[in-house]
């Protein structure tokens, strides 16, 4: 009986069973984009940290370790293999490398190992962050890593939420019929039969949706995997993401998507079975309206007919709850999401585009190369297309500087503090000196620059500092460092000391792309004077750098073919490269792409919050027939019915934007004062027209719904509505 029942009503209600299935389609995609995303980031993380610092799990650190002592680590079992890193290993220490079968039992047998070597336990080195990305962590680690907590509780949240939606598609349909089950209870019917009969309906209509939707969750994050390597194909050090997805990950997806339905179902099931026949019976499905309750805002706008829809979506409020969370969130994730992007794209353009776009057209890193190494500083002058090129590396240092070197201007604004340099006992304050080495044409070229005698004995000392009273980071003023009556200045480093002449002082720098210290004396050096005195006071970084610029307006095309000329002439170096248009471009494209991939989301948010309108609208028709034909009887004309669902449709759709667009501007307001942006230069470029297309789309839909569900009502026999009410 119950089978022939629930195959009558999926055949005789499209509407209902379609809602369900929409519903049940919507939640498992999203649970499977969510898992094959989320798995497809991590893979990413894994490779990413394999590529960058190396495979290996565990390692050993010691004294002439040998051939029998490699041999007897392999002898472990867990130990999958273990090799010498030649690039890490040198005469005084030996480090091996180890991969486990099972890294899971790492923090075990790796004291053991170091033990059988006869090393001491501070021999041994894990590969934390490698290791915690497997979600393996230090046993004797009072904070581990919450990264797999994370997830499974954005997965909870997800499937919670997703219950909540499919739950009210469920409970639509199940209220529908509260009359027709009171009918089959007062004749034998019991609660268990009941439940099991709705739970087998949710079980036929949702497993075709849940494959489907698990299969297009699975195509959708493919897709997105395309787009992100499209977006960040030009940025630099970024290997490009290969999809991946696993078993297990689906069988994941299945069973939280079977368990999101069955709860979905099983709570307006459980609350219907447990109704007894009298109370089903006399229950028509009508919604009830509180009449103690006053919508008091559209009364006073619209009068009886605004107080009449207050009251059915109070009556409903419970059941839409879902659309307006789901609207809300969306329109105020898509609108903080545009300000965000649009204040980043600002703030990057402003501090680095702009402010370095005459500094460099092509930056090349000579990896691990010492600039005394590096013989081709002529033969980059002599390509064709190369205005100017700078070879240059840099260094640290500090100095000792007297409170009376101090200048006027600092002096007058506090003096050095604890923030600038570090006071010492006898007056003095210790601050750093960043050192930048220049080959020696190009330090000429910058005594030329600045109107100074050319010459190579001596430094040129930068000669500013930041004044954090009178401007912020973003505008920043600048007042002198020091008094610049001091001929010498005395660099000192690990102990070790060296004066040294200043040929001059300076309050603009060479043109390089370089951000110094705020409250640093940066020094300019020749590469001469690095040679003779300073290579082995001051600590050199490992890189050195080659600034060029063209000759000629820079085009994409241009620089491009400039950066492979450049590059051919240092291909004996290992080099990373980048020119400025490009790097422009790929700022642009990852922005462009953090838009697409967010908007994305806020549009899934957006259509599932539609999509419960519509669910709503339509399946709540039948209990809105009995309502309007009661307003027909006592002479409400279909004009005014119109008008009703009208007003229904933009408090729904209008509530979250009117919620929406005050959080917005304070969002604004904050985060423009946060970053000492002036406002008029955000506002000039305010993403005004995707939030107005947004917010249209919003109401456009919940109207249609509207449309859709009152064209349907107003077509039906009103009067016979209430005279009428069959089983199916």
């Amino acid at each position: 009986m119950w089978k022939d029942y629930s195959k009558s009503y999926i055949k005789n209600n499209p509407a209902s069973s379609i809602s369900i299935m929409a519903a049940a389609l919507a939640a498992t995609m999203f649970l499977s984009l969510l898992c094959s995303i989320a798995y497809n980031f991590w893979v990413y993380e894994v490779e990413r940290i394999t590529l960058e610092e190396g495979g290996w799990q565990g390692r050993i650190v010691g004294h002439a370790l040998d051939a029998d002592d490699l041999s007897a680590v392999c002898q472990f079992a867990n130990v999958e293999k273990a090799v010498i890193n030649e690039e890490l290993s040198g005469r005084d220490e030996t480090v091996v490398d180890i991969y486990f079968h099972n890294a899971r039992n790492i923090y075990r047998d790796m004291p053991l190992i170091s033990e059988l070597l006869g090393l001491e336990e501070n021999a041994i080195q894990y590969h934390s962050l490698l290791l915690s990305r497997y979600f393996i962590h230090d046993p004797e680690d009072d904070t581990p890593p919450m990264l797999l907590a994370m997830y499974l509780a954005i997965v909870t949240i997800v499937a919670v939420s997703l219950i909540l939606i499919i739950r009210g598609s469920f409970e639509l349909s199940m209220n529908a019929r509260i009359h027709q089950f009171g009918i089959f209870s007062s004749i034998g019917a019991t609660p268990k039969q009941i439940r099991t009969c709705l739970l087998q309906e949710a079980a036929v209509l949702s497993i075709v949706p849940m494959i489907v939707g698990s299969l297009l969750g699975i195509l959708i994050s493919y897709g997105v995997m395309g787009a992100v390597n499209i977006f960040a194909s030009g940025v630099s050090k970024r290997h490009e993401a290969v999809f991946h997805y696993s078993p297990s990950i689906f069988g994941s997806t299945i069973l939280v998507s079977f368990l999101t339905v069955f709860f979905s179902a099983w709570i307006p099931a459980v609350k219907l079975s447990r109704m007894t026949p009298l109370e089903a019976i006399r229950n028509t499905g009508g919604l009830l309206l509180k009449k103690r309750k006053h919508s008091r805002i559209l009364s006073l706008l619209f009068g009886i007919k605004g107080e009449l829809a207050g009251n059915a979506l109070k009556a409903r409020k419970k059941h839409l709850r879902i659309s307006s969370l789901s609207l809300l969130l969306s329109f105020l994730g898509f609108s903080i999401m545009l300000v965000f992007t649009t204040l980043s794209d600002i703030s990057t353009r402003y501090t680095y585009f702009e402010r370095y776009q005459d500094a460099w057209d092509i930056m090349i890193t000579l990896k691990d190369t010492e600039i005394s190494d590096f013989a081709l500083t002529d033969e980059l002058q002599d390509i064709s297309g190369i205005r100017d090129a700078a070879v240059y590396q840099k260094a640290q240092a500090m100095t000792f500087l007297p409170e009376g070197l101090q200048s006027d201007e600092l002096i007058s604004l506090g003096g050095l503090g604890p923030v600038a340099g570090t006071p010492e006992a006898d007056g003095q304050f210790q601050v750093p000196v960043p050192v930048v080495v220049l080959d020696d044409a190009s330090f000429l070229n910058f005594c030329s620059q600045i109107g100074m005698t050319p010459g190579l004995d001596g430094a040129i000392v930068l000669n500013r500092i930041w004044d954090s009273v009178n401007s912020n980071f973003r505008y920043k003023k600048y007042v002198p460092f020091v008094r610049e009556n001091n001929r010498t200045t005395i660099l000192c480093k690990n102990g070790k000391s060296v004066e040294i002449p200043v040929l001059a002082y300076s309050q603009e720098a060479p043109a390089l792309r370089e951000e110094y210290k705020n409250y640093a004396l940066v020094h300019f050096i020749p590469l001469s004077m690095w040679n003779k005195t300073l290579g082995e006071v001051c600590e050199a970084e490992s890189d050195s750098y080659i600034r060029i610029f063209s000759d000629t307006d820079a085009s994409l095309d241009g620089l491009d073919s400039l950066e492979k000329e450049a590059l051919r002439l240092v291909r004996e170096y290992e080099t990373e490269s980048e020119n400025r248009v490009r790097e422009r471009l790929s700022n642009d494209n990852l922005i462009y792409g953090m838009k697409v991939i967010f908007g994305a989301f806020c549009v899934l948010l957006a259509t599932i919050g539609i999509a419960n309108v519509f669910s709503n609208t339509l399946g709540f028709l039948r209990q809105r027939k009995r309502e309007f034909a009661r307003y027909m009887s006592v002479g409400l004309t279909p004009g005014e019915m119109r008008k009703i669902f009208c007003l229904e449709a933009f408090a729904i759709a209008g509530k979250p934007l009117l919620i929406t667009l005050p959080l917005t501007v304070l969002f604004v307001q904050f985060a423009v004062s946060a970053s000492y942006l002036d406002p008029i230069v955000f506002w000039a470029e305010a993403p005004v027209l995707p939030v107005v297309i947004f917010a249209a789309a919003i109401v456009l839909f919940v109207a249609l719904a509207y449309y859709i569900g009152g064209k349907r009502l107003l077509q039906c026999d009103l009067n016979e509505t209430l005279r009428n009410d069959t089983l199916v």
